[in-house]
């Protein structure tokens, strides 16, 4: 008869944001027993092909829980931005937006990392604080109860927890056994994730293309390489990342150009399905959602990372200060603060993301002066594109939490 593994913080999801609540949480109230259990077998988080976009805002923060300088090996700034909008066939890619890549005076507004070289860092911090890791373990089963919530696993394993916070993602089965409900809508896109090689420096400049089928992003990364998020139509990038290397290849050098010179594809590729996830509330008692079991967007605005950061430093302020007060960190009068902080954020960026989706995924050419003309006006306006550069840093909103500003909590 197996025992029931029990804490103050249950945290299921092991990604960047259940790690980020676990440390930023223990970190900063060592009292609070936590507990994270992720349903991927050990180390399967060393195979993930995908990299990020991080805000300043939320580099402040990994600062200040001590990971940042694990980290910055590995992060390459984002120096400056171009937008393009084109077709693949087109011989040329008129500029029509620019970004200088400084939030303030040698502060970038974001990095590029590799998501293993986040992943590592937060994980061996979490296990230095006393955090307990579990691996293999699928929540199957929630029941919430007056004084504590209980997690049950696919394999028998049981964890009870005065509060149960669902990182488990944008399908999150937690979110669902909770009674969550949510709105999704499918955009019958995909986006393919690669690491790509190439014989000249990028010098720190990310590119934007706009095409009909969606965004080509060319983010860079350290030594000469760059990540890609390339969107497609999803039978499309079905057949392009089963095809054979050389149609592979094809595919991305029509997209991608000459101007770095010749591409080397390195490691895997992969296809992940683009949709809009927003779920109609974040908290019940004694259960929290964070990361993308609470909203899943599309990449266009390269802020789905930096969303699930924010619920980190808004949940984690939110559980820390209740229990310094006395106050039962599960309870319903207790969340509602962490649900009113972070809803009409996730919400605008929702709403954003989704109309930028649908305005530039498209060939409609009255639509594409339009957007164009837009671009243009938009790059004439210096106040407005600082403005703009504040909102990608997470600079822009007054009531910030504190480790986002670079404060301990």
């Amino acid at each position: 008869m197996m025992t029931t593994e029990t804490s103050d913080l249950l945290i299921c999801g092991g990604g960047y944001v259940g790690l980020g609540v676990a440390v930023a949480v223990k970190a900063s109230a060592p009292d609070l027993s936590v507990t994270l259990i992720d349903a991927a077998p050990e180390d399967v988080w060393k195979k993930d092909p995908r990299s990020s976009a991080i805000a300043a805002a939320a580099t402040r923060m990994l600062a200040t829980l001590g990971v940042w300088d694990e980290i910055v090996p590995e992060a390459e700034p984002i120096r400056d931005m171009i937008v393009t909008d084109s077709r693949t066939s087109d011989p040329v890619r008129p500029t029509f937006l620019t970004f200088g890549g400084d939030v303030n005076p040698g502060e970038p507004f974001a990095h590029m990392i590799p998501n293993v070289a986040m992943i590592g860092p937060l994980r061996d911090k979490a296990t230095e604080l006393g955090v307990k890791i579990y691996q293999s373990a699928a929540a199957d089963g929630l029941e919430i109860g007056p004084d504590k919530g209980i997690v049950t696993t696919a394999d028998g394993r049981t964890f009870a927890a005065k509060l149960v916070v669902a990182s488990d993602g944008v399908r999150s089965k937690l979110r669902d056994l909770a009674g969550i409900k949510h709105t999704r809508w499918d955009y019958g896109q995909s986006g393919i994730v690669a690491t790509v090689a190439h014989e000249r420096p990028h010098n720190g400049r990310a590119e934007e293309h706009f095409m009909p089928s969606g965004p080509f992003a060319i983010l860079p990364l350290k030594n000469n390489r760059s990540s890609l998020v390339w969107t497609e139509r999803t039978a499309d990038a079905e057949r392009i990342v089963n095809g054979d290397d050389l149609v592979f290849e094809a595919e991305l050098e029509r997209r991608f150009g000459h101007h770095l010179g010749a591409l080397t594809v390195e490691g895997a590729r992969k296809a992940f399905p683009l949709g809009l996830t927003l779920a109609h509330d974040f908290v019940k008692p004694r259960f929290a959602l964070a990361g993308d079991a609470a909203h899943g967007i599309h990449p266009i605005a390269g802020q789905g990372l930096n969303l699930g950061f924010r619920d980190v430093a808004a949940l984690a302020e939110t559980i820390v200060e209740a229990a310094r007060l006395g106050l039962d960190i599960g309870s319903y009068s207790v969340l509602e603060r962490y649900q009113i902080w972070r809803r009409f954020d996730t919400f605008q960026m929702g709403v954003t993301s989704d109309v930028l989706t649908r305005m530039f995924s498209n060939d409609f050419t009255p639509l594409r002066m339009a957007r164009d003309f837009g671009l243009s006006v938009v790059d004439r306006l210096p106040g407005l594109k600082n403005y703009f550069i504040k909102q990608a840093a997470g600079f822009a909103s007054s009531d910030a939490p504190k480790l986002l500003r670079g404060e301990a909590i």
